[in-house]
């Protein structure tokens, strides 16, 4: 086209300089502007023409050169990443030899990414070879006597390790009477009694004790995890970059709202992005793959209560929305009990914030999820046959996003409805529960009953419960408290209550003051960490019924019918999870010595190990009738400055 242009525009100029000619010949005088105007055409036509051919000649090494990158692509890509793989190597070869200890975690991590990568490569080239020789020395007698015989080995493997280690704790024993206590009384409710699905419940509780077992009794797992939650710690503390250029330095040390609700925001921002990356779909998978294989469930019930590790419990279903009007009532029940007995990792932030121990939250959390599966079917077993039987059926999407900022953003923006929702409730339930203990207090007074309120009514009712799940008795009515908020109001509110029970232990201010306890053992705290952990309250089931019937109008009847049960089963997994974590539990670390400690301390302020060491002090001389040697006197009078004891008058 562009020729034809260029032949074309030399034509016109000749044609004109000819009929200029033919004028020029009968004698008439031709125009110089004309003729000028002519030769000016024809030079700016013969530019043109010379730098067609030098930009032709000069585009051809670039178009050659995408043309032999087009056909050795792949080449690039796996030359690329050779090169990426290999400079990985080194610096974690280097990190290693510099301070193994120092590199510990990120071998650690590439050590999980190696696994997984090989499992992935063994899947896909050999796979359909191994399931054949599966399936071709299958025997059905052989493979149903070796699940019963692996459930007998580990019930008998459990029954003994309770004995030889609760023979020094038998306190252990009592949180062991709560598990079989409340799995007697789900049971009692269940919806089909010769339906249930024993192999999901056994199976369900032994992967939440081994888990336990793992996290809390184990010196690798208790220092991965310690360690995992003092990063998660360190991560959202960069929260405070954003919220003091926005609120000051003071609003985010002493206001509430702008100390932890700022958390949320970032924390949403970063699960975003890492769903927009599909690394959160990735690891969901492989949970739910985990808990599907031994548990036997449904593909998606299973993803759904993985995913409610990690998200909260209207955020989990749009894993499954798709498949959410074709599931059983089943299915529909354990998706709903997954998300009341979890919380999700945008308020896990906020709690941290509080001074609640990280590691016992993020365990509490991936505890729950085997439990709620295991559960819920004992309530509400499958009789209806399922469409999902497999997980190759079910598959997760990576979001709308467009690019990593839309994603980061968009995150950012979604969290503000929670925030509002979270102060709105905060708001609303310190309220009314001010309200509810004045006008309880009102009535009390009455009948001449002083300091009638909604935590001294929940203490009495369920203070066999916080006895059951291993709480020491003295300590059974300030943990019932934190249930019953917890329950009828709000988890959030609960956890704000344990801080303050912690911060008082931990600035060793006296146990008991006018026959008042002032704060609960570390033990108990460990317990009504793992209790209070998830979303089992009243004001969720509004909440869950929205969300799903948002996702599957059709559905909505059956949702009602099922949401009662379930949030009743969510809530027996948080008790149950504190059950297996008072079996559990043991003090870590060496004891202070108190003898150094004192003689050492400058006693200008008072710390929790001051408090253990002075009682320990005053119990010496009580027993003794005299100080031991070891103690100066100024010690004992530097205890009795700080705390009351009768040796001091």
């Amino acid at each position: 086209m562009e020729k034809e242009k260029e032949r074309e525009s030399f034509s016109l100029p000749s044609m004109e300089n000819m009929d200029n000619q033919g004028l020029t010949n009968r004698g008439e005088e031709p125009d110089i502007l004309e003729i000028t105007r002519n030769e000016d055409i024809g030079n700016n036509l013969e530019k043109k023409s010379e730098l067609s051919i030098f930009e032709r000649g000069s585009k051809q090494p670039f178009s050659k050169a995408r043309h032999f990158y087009k056909i050795h692509a792949q080449l690039f890509r796996r030359i690329l990443l050779g090169l990426l793989v290999t400079a990985y190597g080194a610096y974690v070869l280097v990190a290693c030899i510099l301070n193994f200890q120092r590199a510990l975690a990120l071998f650690v991590f590439t050590c999980l990414v190696l696994f997984f990568l090989a499992y992935r490569f063994i899947k896909r080239h050999y796979g359909e070879k191994l399931m054949r020789c599966v399936e071709s020395s299958e025997n059905p007698r052989l493979w149903l006597w070796l699940k019963w015989g692996l459930m007998a080995v580990a019930l008998v493997g459990l029954i003994l390790w309770l004995v030889l280690d609760t023979a020094q704790r038998p306190k252990q024993l009592i949180s062991f009477a709560g598990i079989c206590m409340f799995v007697i009384i789900l049971f009692a409710f269940s919806k089909h009694h010769h339906a249930v699905s024993w192999r999901a419940v056994f199976w369900g509780l032994m992967l939440e004790f081994v888990l336990g077992l793992l996290v809390i009794r184990t010196d690798p797992g208790f220092a991965a995890f310690q360690w995992l939650g003092k990063q998660i710690q360190i991560f959202l503390g960069y929260t405070e970059a954003g919220s003091s250029f926005v609120f000051g330095n003071t609003l985010i040390k002493d206001v509430f709202a702008f100390q932890a609700l700022p958390i949320i925001v970032f924390f949403s921002c970063v699960m975003s992005i890492l769903y927009y990356l599909g690394l959160m779909q990735w690891v969901i998978v492989k949970v739910a793959w985990l808990l599907q294989v031994t548990l036997g469930t449904t593909a998606t019930e299973t993803l759904s209560v993985a995913g409610n590790i990690f998200v909260g419990m209207t955020e989990a279903p749009l894993l499954i929305r798709p498949y959410l009007p074709d599931m059983t009532s089943s299915e529909v029940h354990t998706v709903m009990t997954g998300g009341f007995a979890t919380i999700s990792g945008t308020v896990l932030g906020a709690y941290i914030s509080f001074g609640i121990d990280p590691a016992s939250l993020v365990s509490a959390s991936v505890m729950a999820a085997p439990c709620a599966l295991a559960l819920s079917k004992l309530v509400y077993p499958e009789v209806e046959e399922s469409k999902f039987k497999n997980k190759e059926g079910v598959k997760l999407s990576r979001g709308t996003e467009k690019n990593i900022l839309e994603a980061a953003s968009s995150g950012a923006a979604d969290s503000i409805g929670l925030i509002a929702n979270i102060a709105a409730n905060l708001i609303a339930f310190l309220a009314v529960l001010a309200f509810i203990n004045a006008a309880l207090s009102w009535l009390g007074e009455m009948v001449d009953i002083e300091g009638l309120t909604f935590q001294v009514i929940a203490s009495y009712i369920l203070r066999p419960i916080a006895f059951m799940m291993g709480v020491d008795w003295e300590d059974c009515p300030m943990v019932a408290e934190m249930l019953g908020i917890k329950f009828f109001l709000n988890e959030f509110v609960a956890y704000e209550q344990l801080s303050k029970y912690k911060n008082k232990r931990l600035s060793g201010i006296e146990e008991w003051v006018n026959g008042e306890k002032q704060w609960i053992s570390v033990r108990a705290e460990i317990i009504t960490t793992f209790s209070l952990c998830g979303f089992a309250n009243l004001s969720s089931m509004g909440i869950t019924l929205g969300g799903l019937t948002s996702m599957a109008p059709i559905r909505k009847s059956d949702f009602a019918k099922v949401v009662t049960s379930a949030l009743l089963t969510g809530a027996c997994v948080s008790l149950v999870n504190a059950c297996v974590a008072g079996i559990l539990y043991v003090p870590r670390g060496a004891e202070a010595n108190c003898v150094s400690f004192l003689n050492t301390t400058s006693f200008n302020s008072t710390t929790y190990e001051t408090y253990v060491c002075c009682k320990e002090l005053f119990q010496s001389f009580t027993l003794n009738n005299m100080t031991s040697p070891e103690f100066s006197t100024n010690t004992l009078a530097n205890c009795c400055g700080l705390y009351n004891h009768s040796i001091c008058f």
